[in-house]
């Protein structure tokens, strides 16, 4: 995302639109701007950050800043690590120096851990497997086998984006605890999905570049601030000062093509309306939305976006009078309970005098369609004697606040065939370009996909105004 020379080749003063001021607006817009064009971020709501965002909740342990919810991201996630350093984040987001998940079974009330060494791909995962406890010996071996075979799967191979992971898994010989306590341990968490309802292009994308394509890539990172301050204020100042306009609380309304380029119209208000004019626009917004603001034929078939599913992300807030969990997070099984984050610091809980002694956990719960629309109170009466199972320091603890974030559409759905059905960047119709986490980049619907998507929409953006390969914004290894 570093600045290009202005090549000759391109109209002087070229304008760009860029609609959606997500992770994927953001990137495209800044590689945009800092390519020369002049360029302005069209939002609809009053922040920047699309999914990933942070809000202020008055609670009786003080002022919290929010996320909406716990988001990570993997070393191999080389295109987000960018970004953050493009808008100077890196060190409020820093990874593990290894990989170290620990995972606690609720039945047997017993610790494991997944760590990796230094040893080369694919030893470096190779002792703690050995010593895994949720798992037999002869499940280790097994994992060990669909592993190998995993590795020899092309994720780009259409022909795996037709078959669901949990099939795959069964036939190379995994059994539902090993699914429950490794494959959907990680899977659940960065597809969205349970095996059996994943792609299995997706899933090995994931397991092979996040296992297996380097002893680190899998070393996990997350902001130890609020999110906010990382995709809204901090880009909001990268963007500003690549000189890009930003618009927010304005609504796209239609795209359509003119004699001289093409037109976005846009309203800011009841009464507040503009005709923005420019020779590139990227949509970079959700695929419903994407579907009504394409003008006809940009798609050759435009009514495949509709087909694209959406997965729910469920996330719980509970904040204790007392310091019941010592460790960052950890991962559950035999709980309803998945991954559980401390957000203490990252809230501001710490430094509130209301807060003192306090503690601020995040219970972040993925492909949650059973529950996701289940009132406050159900779901407290569920999850809260689920983590006094898992936490006996909460036993007795008093619960200052609980309260639930819901994303309903917070990712696409990872469904077998989904591939066919993501679009490229580029479409039929010349300067308009598409983003987002649900095109077409290969990965499934994370940080990383969505970055990914806006540097590929401005790339060819930049190639069409005929900026030499030389200038283009770099992809991502």
């Amino acid at each position: 995302m570093t600045s290009a020379a202005r090549p000759s080749g391109r109209p002087e003063g070229a304008a760009a639109v860029v609609i959606g001021g997500g992770l994927a607006g953001t990137t495209a817009a800044l590689a945009l701007a800092d390519a020369g064009l002049r360029v302005t971020l069209v939002e609809g709501r009053p922040r920047l950050g699309g999914l990933v965002f942070s809000f202020r909740r008055d609670s009786a342990a003080g002022a919290l800043t929010v996320d909406n919810g716990q988001h990570v991201y993997l070393r191999c996630c080389t295109a987000y690590s960018a970004f953050l350093e493009r808008i100077g984040a890196t060190h409020l987001a820093p990874l593990q120096d290894r990989m170290d998940v620990p995972v606690l079974d609720a039945d047997r009330m017993r610790l494991g851990r997944l760590r990796r060494t230094a040893l080369p791909v694919p030893l470096h995962l190779a002792k703690s497997l050995a010593v895994y406890p949720h798992l037999s010996p002869a499940e280790r071996a097994g994992v060990v086998r669909a592993t190998l075979a995993l590795k020899g799967l092309d994720p780009a191979d259409p022909a795996l984006d037709g078959v669901d992971f949990g099939s795959w898994l069964r036939r190379n010989g995994q059994t539902s605890r090993a699914v429950e306590a490794l494959w959907d341990l990680v899977g659940i968490a960065t597809l969205n999905a349970t095996a059996g309802d994943a792609s299995l292009g997706l899933a090995a994308k994931v397991f092979k570049t996040g296992l297996l394509s380097a002893p680190g890539a899998g070393d996990i990172g997350w902001a130890r601030v609020p999110l906010g301050d990382v995709h809204d204020t901090l880009a909001r100042t990268a963007l500003e000062k690549a000189g890009v306009r930003i618009a927010l609380r304005t609504r796209a309304e239609a795209v359509s093509r003119t004699d001289d380029g093409w037109q976005v119209a846009v309203a800011n208000g009841p009464h507040g309306r503009e005709r923005l004019a420019a020779d590139t626009v990227v949509l970079a917004v959700p695929q419903r939305e994407t579907h009504g603001l394409l003008p006809d034929g940009a798609l050759a078939d435009r009514d495949r976006l509709l087909d694209i599913g959406t997965a729910p992300i469920l996330n719980l807030h509970v904040v204790y009078d007392r310091k019941v969990l010592r460790r960052p997070f950890f991962a559950a099984l035999g709980s309803p309970v998945q991954w559980v984050f401390d957000r203490t610091d990252a809230s501001g809980l710490a430094g509130l005098p209301e807060g003192a002694g306090s503690q601020y956990l995040a219970v972040s719960q993925s492909a949650a369609q059973e529950e996701i629309d289940d009132p406050v109170a159900k779901l407290r009466a569920r999850y809260l004697p689920e983590l006094e199972r898992l936490l006996p320091a909460a036993r007795g603890a008093r619960v200052r606040d609980f309260f639930v974030t819901r994303e309903r559409t917070a990712t696409f759905a990872p469904t077998p065939g989904v591939g066919r059905l993501r679009p490229a960047a580029r479409t039929q119709a010349s300067g308009l370009y598409v983003a987002g986490a649900w095109t077409a980049t290969g990965w499934p619907a994370t940080m990383e996909s969505a970055v990914r998507s806006g540097t590929a929409a401005a790339r060819e953006a930049l190639n069409e105004l005929g900026f030499p390969q030389g200038q283009l914004p770099q992809e991502a290894a």
